[in-house]
């Protein structure tokens, strides 16, 4: 089992920034991937943005591709997620998430962190 926290939300203008930090520790050495959800109230859960844990290949959701970044210190093991021009869309629980295995994929949470874009 893999122990997620997440640091660094808060409340910023639209138009600001914020970067989240989640910190990882466990089963670290079976982790293949590791990224960022976000659920904002009345809606489900949706992706945001994932780095694979070993050539660190990224993906991103539509909604926040060329504001967001996402990176990985393998060392420190952590995954941090850089908001930029940020909107009141992005208003939401941010979570961060770990998948791992064998035997099967196994998806472990953080308890989230609230970034609120006001307008």
């Amino acid at each position: 089992q893999v122990q997620l926290v997440e640091s660094g939300g808060g409340l910023v203008q639209a138009g600001g920034s914020l970067s989240l930090s989640c910190a990882a520790s466990g089963s670290i050495s079976n982790v293949y991937l590791m990224g960022w959800y976000r659920q904002a109230p009345g809606h489900s859960r949706e992706l945001v943005a994932t780095i694979t844990r070993g050539r660190q290949t990224t993906y991103y959701a539509d909604s926040v591709k060329g504001r967001f970044t996402i990176s990985s210190d393998t060392a420190k093991n952590t995954v941090d997620l850089q908001m930029d021009n940020l909107k009141p869309d992005d208003t939401a629980v941010y979570y961060c998430c770990a998948e791992w295995g064998p035997p099967y994929p196994s998806l472990d949470w953080g308890r989230g962190t609230q970034v609120t874009v006001s307008s």
